[in-house]
């Protein structure tokens, strides 16, 4: 019987941001400039890291993964909100919803991992300069990232079994512009109390565990450069205070959606803007174009 419900819905309806067709291309306006400036931006930071010799230090191996993280993570969700805002196409099959979701929670949570490899770099290159090229060589590097991807994976597969398990029979409405799990798991025709608990547990606990240590690490930094007013801990100050600011747009927007079952708040679908869209923006910004390395490199590469 289970099998014969879950049959009967095949396809899902986003119903996006808004029904109003002047905010409808207001939104699609903004997407568009997003996802243009987060394609052009990370692709430039790959092109420049990859193409210059000088930037081989293990943080520039790892801002190069985290912009192929930013352009993989906005193109799940973003060239489909883009044509539904456009003409207005709401339906998603069922498959490809659930497609959605598995790449969403791969890449995000990888993107995770990853950011929270980058602030033990930042700590070992700040407070143990002396043994940063042993503990941080380029095979720990390829280790460290080849984890996180693993890690992505592992934890995507759970949260798309815990949502394959589940009987949909209708509705199949989902208030939002993109498949997650928490408005997926609403249209469940059975009992998700347990599923909901456990599917918090998963993608919160991964989401709240990460910014903790990115907020220790950063403040183990904090207390280090206070010791030592030298310039070049100052500007090291003054980067690693950008970096919690982006950092905290991405994950308390993920803690907020994810670490609480699916029932007991109504989901804001604009908050869910922040971590899709807006924070892969900021990404290039904040970790590449402070650096006057980036910078300069990416004049050569101009003028070449």
């Amino acid at each position: 019987m289970a099998q014969d419900n879950f049959s009967r819905v095949t396809e899902f309806i986003l119903l996006g941001l808004s029904d109003t067709r002047e905010l409808q291309l207001l939104f699609f306006t903004l997407f568009l400039l997003a996802y243009a400036m987060v394609l052009l931006g990370n692709l430039l930071v790959i092109v420049t890291v990859r193409t210059d010799p000088k930037l081989s230090s293990p943080m520039y191996f790892l801002l190069c993964n985290l912009s192929f993280i930013d352009i993989c993570y906005t193109s799940v969700t973003a060239p489909r909100v883009l044509v539904a805002l456009l003409l207005g196409h709401k339906a998603i099959a069922f498959e490809g919803c659930i497609a959605q979701l598995f790449f969403l929670h791969f890449v995000g949570s990888s993107g995770m991992f990853l950011l929270t490899v980058m602030a033990f770099d930042r700590y070992t290159a700040i407070c143990r300069p002396l043994h940063y090229t042993a503990i941080m060589a380029r095979r720990v590097c390829w280790a460290l990232v080849a984890a996180c991807w693993a890690g992505g994976f592992i934890h995507s597969i759970v949260q798309t079994v815990l949502t394959l398990q589940l009987p949909f029979c209708g509705p199949n409405t989902i208030h939002s512009y993109f498949c997650d799990v928490p408005p997926v798991i609403r249209l469940a025709c059975a009992d998700t109390a347990l599923t909901e608990w456990l599917m918090a547990s998963n993608s919160g606990l991964i989401s709240l565990g990460c910014f903790l240590v990115l907020v220790a690490s950063y403040a183990l930094i904090l207390a280090r450069v206070r010791a030592r007013l030298s310039q070049g801990h100052w500007k090291a100050l003054s980067t690693c205070t950008s970096h919690v600011m982006v950092v905290t747009l991405f994950f308390v927007p993920c803690i907020f959606t994810y670490l609480r079952p699916a029932g007991a708040l109504p989901s804001d679908k604009y908050v869910c803007v922040i971590y899709t869209i807006f924070s892969p923006v900021l990404n290039p910004l904040i970790y590449t174009l402070r650096s006057n390395e980036v910078k300069e490199s990416m004049w050569r590469l101009w003028k070449r």
